[in-house]
């Protein structure tokens, strides 16, 4: 009986976890989120992106506050690195420098991200050394995502 639930719990964290993931399907909902009325984007984002060298990645993003007001501290685990940053807003825009601090290559760079009136993320990445520049989407992964779908 105790391995009959135990299974029953597996399957029902695997459809969670793989409905979570097709919930944004990429696609960001939001408009770019007027820089007086920003929401809040301290928290855990689903991210997708790709890099400057062409390369698809996708993982997990975390943004804590910074220091000093304005301010944020960035997590990343994706593809292949862990990375982290530092940044702040700038109207709608949260801008910060990044680095790998494990993975493949020691590279870092920017990324801008546009804030949306949903709490997504809209970026342009860059990446020292290289031409060019990637995208990266982040869409907040938490319990109040699915409830700003509602309506679009």
């Amino acid at each position: 009986m105790k391995k009959q639930y135990a299974i029953l719990i597996i399957l029902l964290l695997s459809t969670l976890a793989l409905a979570g993931c097709s919930k944004n399907k990429g696609v960001i909902q939001g408009e770019p989120a007027d820089s007086n009325n920003l929401p809040d984007i301290a928290g855990v984002y689903a991210v997708n992106g790709v890099d400057a060298g062409g390369a698809d990645y996708s993982g997990t993003l975390k943004i804590e506050p910074g220091d000093s007001p304005g301010s944020y501290k960035l997590h990343w685990i994706v593809t292949g690195a862990i990375q982290e940053g530092e940044g702040g807003v700038e109207g709608n825009k949260l801008k910060a420098r990044w680095r790998n601090i494990q993975g493949v290559t020691q590279s870092q760079g920017d990324v801008i991200y546009t804030i949306t009136t949903l709490g997504e993320l809209d970026g342009v990445r860059t990446i020292d050394g290289f031409d060019g520049e990637g995208w990266e989407k982040a869409f907040p992964n938490d319990e109040t995502w699915g409830r700003f779908k509602l309506g679009h």
